[in-house]
């Protein structure tokens, strides 16, 4: 059965707030949480980005919600570190945790003053840190120089089983990456011939895990006022990996002007009418046979479509 759960914007919501949020969500019917984690927002209209570490441990107390998040290891934060991070919170909160690894985006990295790699470095860095986080989560001393660099590192605190560890991807050759290493693929929405062939990708490759979907929506009682959401919160996610991953925060911001409303519905499901919405989102579920199911209201006030889903969407899903 589909796991549904409830996404959690750290570049949208305060974390005082988005606590609040997660707790109904919880109310409302969803089985399971996600969130981000940046150190910038993608435009200043979204204007937050709270530390998903310390709010983690906040909600998984506070609810009994599963919940992942999507982390870079290598630049702003140690390997060693997420490694430790993410086996504290599967100690305290057995099987409720996994964790996604990918290799970042400039504007939340730079803040580390190192030189911005290039893909394939960034890629060979990530399978450098994965293995080093695994060494960790099995107890090992760990000693390491290549791309990144440790020494002597033990996790002295660890779970009775580790967490499991995704690779996002948005295309046919990280879905294929995935299948050698990690225990699923995370992916967004997309259109539907291309996220087959995703699911293909990872499937052909020998991938046997989970599959994982975030769903991007744009929900409001009129047409107008879900298209003005989407247009104001969500047109700075629309380009490419490559544009989105190599620039700041101002820069993509500024690109974003030019953010057309078939761009926007491309990258977003907008729409007034909960069937039509929850019809559409079963048909990329189907597509791709997801295990679970990450949607992500893109406005920044939450109650009403967690409301909304909790009594609509989320039973004619089930």
């Amino acid at each position: 059965m589909t796991i549904f759960g409830f996404h959690a914007s750290h570049e949208q919501i305060a974390p005082s707030r988005l606590l609040a949020d997660v707790q109904l969500a919880e109310i409302a019917g969803f089985d399971a949480a996600m969130c981000s984690d940046h150190f910038a927002p993608w435009s200043s209209r979204q204007g937050q980005a709270g530390f998903t570490w310390s709010w983690l441990g906040a909600a998984m107390a506070s609810t009994n919600l599963s919940f992942g998040t999507v982390s870079a290891p290598g630049m702003r934060y140690h390997p060693a570190i997420l490694a430790q991070a993410s086996a504290t919170l599967t100690e305290m909160f057995p099987g409720r945790f996994w964790m996604c690894l990918g290799t970042g985006q400039w504007m939340n990295e730079h803040i580390a003053g190192e030189r911005w790699p290039s893909k394939d470095e960034r890629d060979a860095r990530l399978m450098e840190c994965v293995d080093i986080v695994r060494r960790l989560h099995r107890g090992e001393t760990v000693t390491h120089r290549g791309l990144v660099t440790v020494e002597n590192a033990k996790l002295w605190t660890l779970p009775a089983e580790p967490p499991l560890l995704f690779q996002p991807t948005l295309s046919e050759g990280s879905a294929a990456r995935g299948a050698t290493w990690a225990d699923g693929i995370v992916t967004i929405n997309q259109p539907p011939e291309r996220l087959r062939r995703i699911v293909d990708a990872y499937r052909d490759a020998g991938g046997d895990g989970e599959l994982v979907l975030q769903v991007h929506v744009s929900w409001a009682p009129t047409s107008e006022e879900a298209w003005a959401i989407a247009r104001d919160q969500w047109s700075s996610n629309v380009w490419s990996t490559v544009t989105a991953t190599d620039v700041t925060t101002a820069h993509l911001e500024d690109v974003s002007r030019g953010a057309t409303d078939e761009m926007i519905g491309r990258a977003c499901l907008v729409d007034h009418d909960l069937g039509g919405l929850t019809a559409r989102i079963r048909e990329l579920v189907d597509l791709g046979g997801f295990d679970r199911v990450y949607l992500h209201h893109v406005g920044q006030e939450q109650r009403p479509w967690i409301e909304a889903a909790g009594e609509h969407v989320l039973p004619d899903l089930r």
